[in-house]
């Protein structure tokens, strides 16, 4: 009888030990890479699609111990659709449970430097699960009703950096940031704009041109103000940036004459008064260039000849051929032929 009990109680050490090494190794099993990686769970995926994704972004063993934890906890497909973060270090049992309750880890969505409503329907769609075409489409739905005609869509966004779920609606995208643009448009500077007779959007257009005009920050409010005289003089803009855009090669160094021939509603040597949106997604310090633009008389402008990126400014048309002639002559130096 001794030895009965003995060996039972050998049995009982030996299958505990077995048992905690198994349960030590379940929960204390950690991801060994050396940087976070995001595992995406596509809408609809199948058990065995989720088990391919966490095995070719955690690698085998990893995933496979991962995907195993999941379905214990009764791992369903439909509520693991999402995207997760996985740290270094993290454990197995952690991420399954993640998995199996859904518990994402946000996207932080940044842009900035985007041109069109396109790009910045393209930008979402390469890192959001919805597609661009559905961002667009969204904008379709939403915008009208907000004060955007199609062309001014561009002004409904503000560069930023944004935080959504990678599962996140179209419309849901759209609305936190339309919110953070009207947020940045405070009564303050509503009051500004309308003391210039412009609404927000057209603030926008003015604002977009300067961008493209000079990537010198300290010198855009000087040239917003240019623009602003040139609109209260009811003189064409005459800016070379529509012109590009109107033309969509934004990589023109020199505008020739036959430039300035385009028919476009953006093409502001052959318009009068604002194109009919922004030419890019502009930043908020240069609406407020715009807004907060210091009074002075000049109504042209001209990069100046030592390519600074800053331009020289003048009141008269005879003092801006001298200007605009030193500059010609420099681009010819240079060989700059386009």
């Amino acid at each position: 009888m001794a030895k009965v009990l003995k060996w039972s109680l050998a049995t009982l050490l030996l299958l505990g030990g077995v048992a905690f090494g198994v349960w030590k190794i379940l929960i204390d099993h950690r991801y060994d890479g050396n940087a976070p990686v995001r595992v995406f769970i596509p809408a609809q995926a199948s058990p065995a699609a989720v088990a391919d994704s966490l095995g070719s972004s955690l690698g085998h063993k990893f995933g496979s111990m991962v995907t195993r934890l999941w379905k214990l906890q009764d791992g369903n497909s439909a509520t693991a659709h999402g995207s997760y973060l996985v740290q270094p270090g993290e454990r197995a049992v952690n991420v399954a449970r993640r998995l199996a309750t859904g518990r994402q880890s946000p996207i932080r969505l940044t842009f900035n430097n985007l041109r069109t409503f396109g790009d910045l329907a393209a930008h979402v769609g390469s890192h959001m699960e919805i597609d661009s075409a559905d961002f667009a489409a969204a904008a379709d739905s939403l915008l009208p009703a907000k004060g955007f005609r199609p062309a001014e869509y561009a002004a409904a966004f503000m560069p930023d950096t944004y935080e959504y779920y990678w599962t996140a609606g179209a419309e849901r995208v759209i609305n936190t940031m339309l919110d953070a643009r009207n947020r940045f448009w405070n009564q303050e500077r509503l009051d500004k704009a309308n003391r210039l007779g412009l609404t927000p959007a057209q603030v926008a257009i003015v604002a977009s041109i300067v961008e493209e005009e000079t990537a010198r920050t300290d010198e855009r409010p000087m040239v917003a103000r240019l623009y602003l005289n040139r609109l209260a003089k009811g003189m064409k803009l005459q800016a070379d940036p529509t012109v590009k855009f109107a033309l969509g090669d934004f990589g023109l160094r020199r505008i020739l004459a036959r430039h300035l021939t385009v028919d476009s509603p953006y093409n502001t040597y052959k318009i009068d008064g604002l194109p009919p949106g922004p030419i890019r997604i502009v930043e908020g310090s240069s609406i407020d260039a715009v807004l907060d633009a210091p009074a002075h008389s000049y109504i042209y402008m001209c990069a100046r000849a030592d390519f600074s990126g800053y331009h020289d400014f003048a009141t008269s048309y005879d003092r801006h051929r001298i200007n605009a002639a030193r500059y010609q002559r420099a681009l010819d130096s240079r060989g700059i032929q386009r």
